[in-house]
């Protein structure tokens, strides 16, 4: 297929509506067969459930060109398990998972013209969501729902390379224990935005969430988990039960231990311990690694040994190891790349 007419190199992060997206329904208690559609409009009552109640949950992937001109997803299986998880949490019905890959597969095929070449560094984004779309007046679940995938190409997160960013530690609480902070529900990103513009008007790049329990235990940034690394090359990433199971996160320690045989830790991570890593990064699917060079509690600064101009080595290693797995330049691990044609 003929690629669009794009400037490749200069496409930002922002939303470019493609030819087709992928539209399901449920109702009187099933899913319909769902089809691809050209209207990019969504049309609802003014009492939806998602518009009174923030019924809705979502998942964040990339489609990619890979070097020998494949079209690939990376792990799609794994998101599909996880919207199946917060749907289950936010009293709304599963899409079901094979359902969910098949979807994306469709909608990616459908907007093919728009995943970049191989080499342009940007990428085909792809959100899958659903929420609750039947008019809703009482605090309840929805009773019918719509599930869709919608593709947009994006440029590099970082252009002119991933310079160390500068995060805060934040009086803001991102999730409480036994909440929704292990779920991607759209509220839980609702919350941090407050938060983050606060942290953008003091002059920091992103916040640092500690336990909202007891305010000693690192836990995520609004949008990314946490990697550090030790002096001596372990790699630790924090534990907690509202910390959102990052995709990228869980193959990066995969990556570390089984690819490059570092020593990989899940554990509770004190502020109290920060000073003592040696590097630190922010990991999610937009950026896949963003390195920290500063975090800043209330005016005292803890200044990583990798400093502000570059990525630390091993988390140089751990990104170009993963990218280059996605990218199809390193063998994957058995099922992490799903081909769409």
């Amino acid at each position: 297929m003929e690629k669009k007419k794009i400037d490749w190199e200069n496409l930002g992060f922002v939303y470019m509506q493609t030819d087709k997206r992928y539209v399901s329904n449920y109702k009187e208690g099933k899913w319909d067969e769902g089809a691809l559609i050209g209207d990019a409009n969504i049309t609802m009552n003014e009492c939806a459930g998602v518009l009174q109640y923030a019924q809705t949950v979502f998942e964040g992937m990339k489609a990619y060109t890979t070097e020998d001109g494949r079209i690939v997803t990376f792990r799609p299986d794994l998101n599909a398990a996880r919207m199946a998880d917060s749907a289950k949490r936010l009293e709304m019905p599963v899409f079901p998972e094979d359902r969910f890959v098949d979807a994306v597969v469709r909608t990616v095929k459908a907007n093919a013209a728009y995943v970049p070449p191989y080499g342009s560094g940007a990428t085909l984004y792809i959100r899958p969501y659903m929420f609750g779309i039947n008019p809703v007046i009482g605090v309840k679940p929805a009773d019918e729902y719509q599930f869709r995938v919608f593709t947009t190409p994006v440029g590099p997160y970082f252009k002119g390379g991933a310079k160390p960013i500068t995060i805060c530690v934040s009086d803001f609480d991102r999730a409480a224990p036994r909440g929704t902070g292990h779920i991607k529900a759209g509220l839980n990103y609702a919350m941090s935005l407050h938060a983050i513009v606060t942290a953008h008007a003091n002059g920091f790049d992103e916040n640092m969430y500690l336990d909202s329990e007891t305010r000693t235990k690192v836990e995520e940034t609004g949008g990314a988990n946490f990697i550090f690394v030790t002096k001596d090359n372990r790699i630790v990433t924090p534990h907690s039960s509202t910390i959102l199971p990052s995709i990228t996160r869980r193959s990066i320690m995969y990556v570390a231990e089984h690819y490059l045989g570092l020593e990989v830790e899940e554990r509770d991570v004190y502020l109290d311990e920060v000073k003592d890593f040696a590097e630190c990064g922010l990991c999610g699917t937009a950026a896949v690694i963003s390195p920290v060079g500063k975090v800043v509690d209330h005016g005292k600064e803890i200044c990583f040994p990798s400093g502000m101009e570059k990525m630390g080595p091993v988390t140089q290693k751990l990104y170009d190891t993963l990218t280059g797995i996605q990218m199809g330049q390193i063998q994957a691990p058995e099922g992490w790349i799903k081909v769409i044609e």
